[in-house]
């Protein structure tokens, strides 16, 4: 199992300096990769790239993008550009989002986001397999009447999905090589995340999917406090009914209850816990909250179980 981080340097005087910095400082501590959010800021599949390229070995990935505003098109080029820039570490993630930010950011209907995604997939996987497509589907098509390769990118590009719903499961199993799951804690990966994936991916012909549990969490000394600030941040979460739904399922009442919080000890235990519950891949996010110290801890300890 390897362990990595998400970075957030949104707040910084220059994202892109401050990313390069940060991920220099997770790789110094032993971590194995880190992640970068998607949202109406800085483009994550060229962050990531311009990222990996500085610090090398240190796998990046974007977690996640939305599959509606996009075009498999146009995500592949991303996708295979950073794929080359980093020699082959770079890992896309893709999501269904939201229908608030959906339509509210993009005016577009939120409408069979399932069928989206499948066809999304289908050609993606076309494209960054084969540099070409020729796709038809009833949501998207996908052609290329001129090359659609990178060079440097012939190895493909590793489709993850931030899947914890059933229909999203098993598309996913059926088409991409692993999940991106969030707020889901160890006993809803158990239980009913990983059987349905690896089901769907077993019906499907494909390899046993990657699990790549994402995790809010920090090590620190003032627990309550912090589990204070997790409760505010995560709570605008709790209004989207798959957020809610499996932090139902992973035996918690708020998204706050899914934050692993506590010292070096507590911390490693449950590290443990997602790796017994099938994890493949466990990366920490939101290990800013309570500051450089407590971040560079957190680090210092998931550096060392990455090891």
């Amino acid at each position: 199992m390897t362990v990595g981080v998400a970075l957030n340097a949104s707040d910084a005087k220059n994202q892109i300096d401050a990313s390069v910095e940060l991920a220099r400082e997770a790789a110094a501590a032993g971590l194995r990769s880190a992640w970068f959010g998607q949202t109406f800021g800085a483009d994550s599949p060229q962050l990531a790239a311009l990222v990996g390229r500085e610090v090398p070995g240190l796998h990046v990935g974007t977690s996640a993008i939305p599959v509606f505003g996009r075009h498999p098109l146009v995500v592949s080029s991303q996708a295979q550009t950073a794929q080359a820039a980093t020699h082959g570490r770079y890992h896309l993630g893709l999501a269904l989002g939201t229908r608030l930010l959906t339509e509210t950011g993009f005016g577009l209907p939120f409408e069979r986001p399932i069928g989206r995604l499948r066809e999304f997939l289908t050609a993606l996987r076309q494209l960054t397999r084969d540099g070409s497509a020729d796709f038809h589907g009833e949501l998207l098509t996908a052609v290329t009447p001129l090359p659609a390769r990178v060079p440097g990118a012939e190895g493909g590009v590793p489709l993850l999905v931030a899947a914890m719903g059933p229909q999203t499961l098993r598309v996913s199993g059926e088409l991409a090589d692993g999940i991106l799951p969030y707020l889901a804690g160890p006993r809803a990966l158990a239980e009913h995340i990983v059987p349905a994936v690896t089901a769907a991916a077993r019906a499907a012909g494909r390899p046993a999917p990657r699990i790549v549990a994402m995790v809010p969490g920090v090590v620190t000394d003032d627990v309550d406090a912090v589990r204070a600030k997790f409760t505010e941040q995560l709570a605008f979460y709790e209004q989207f009914p798959s957020y809610a739904r499996v932090i139902e399922l992973s035996g918690g009442s708020r998204a706050s209850d899914l934050a692993v919080v506590g010292d070096e000890r507590t911390v490693a235990a449950e590290v443990r816990r997602y790796r017994d519950a099938g994890a493949t891949e466990v990366v920490f996010s939101t290990t800013e909250i309570a500051g450089t110290a407590d971040r560079r801890r957190t680090w210092a300890l998931l550096g060392e179980l990455a090891s």
